[in-house]
């Protein structure tokens, strides 16, 4: 007798068969996922400690809610979406350090006289001057993308990197779908005119 192999599953059906009981269900969604939802996330956060907690809690969220999915919508928009609004709640979370803790002799409210002062070191510019930047033989599409609107950034990650068609994109957006074909095409155009 011939068995079906989950693994060949759309994501929808594994839904319903976790639903069923069928445990290996979601593990597969999961490897199917996590690499999608860190890359994603760690774009959001350039760092990899903070991505991998913030991937970590999406999942637990996949987990919590799966139940609550609506199988007549995408788990890849749904997902991403979990991901996105973790992200952003994570963001919103981070601790800001208040104006008043900074001083300016050198010492500051986080431990002594030889502790650098923070202030001055996040205000320190190392960003390269343009002339610079034009003479940099090898200007890499990462370094252009980053110079695009966050919105912009966000519809051509979603598009190139986790292969999201626009109306999944508008879904996880929450925007028009004609808003974010129009974004992606002005993305397009401007990182033409910079490459």
């Amino acid at each position: 007798m011939y068995m079906l192999d989950v693994r060949d599953f759309s994501d929808e059906k594994l839904v319903v068969s976790y639903l069923k009981s069928d445990e290996q269900s979601l593990e597969i969604l999961i490897q199917r996922y996590l690499k999608l939802i860190y890359n994603y996330v760690y774009r959001r956060v350039n760092n990899r400690v903070e991505a991998e907690d913030i991937t970590q809690e999406v999942f637990l969220k996949v987990w919590r809610n799966i139940k609550k999915f609506d199988q007549n919508k995408k788990f890849k928009s749904w997902i991403f979406a979990i991901a996105k609004n973790t992200t952003i709640d994570w963001l919103k979370k981070k601790k800001t350090i208040p104006f008043s803790n900074f001083s300016a002799r050198g010492g500051s409210a986080f431990g002594g006289e030889d502790t650098l002062n923070v202030f001055l070191e996040t205000l320190k510019d190392t960003a390269p001057l343009p002339d610079e930047i034009f003479e940099q033989k090898n200007m890499s599409l990462a370094y252009v993308i980053n110079q695009l609107s966050p919105q912009c950034q966000k519809i051509v990650s979603l598009h190139s990197n986790n292969d999201l068609n626009f109306r999944e994109i508008s879904n996880i957006l929450g925007e028009s779908i004609n808003t974010v074909k129009s974004r992606y095409r002005r993305a397009i155009i401007e990182l033409r005119q910079k490459l």
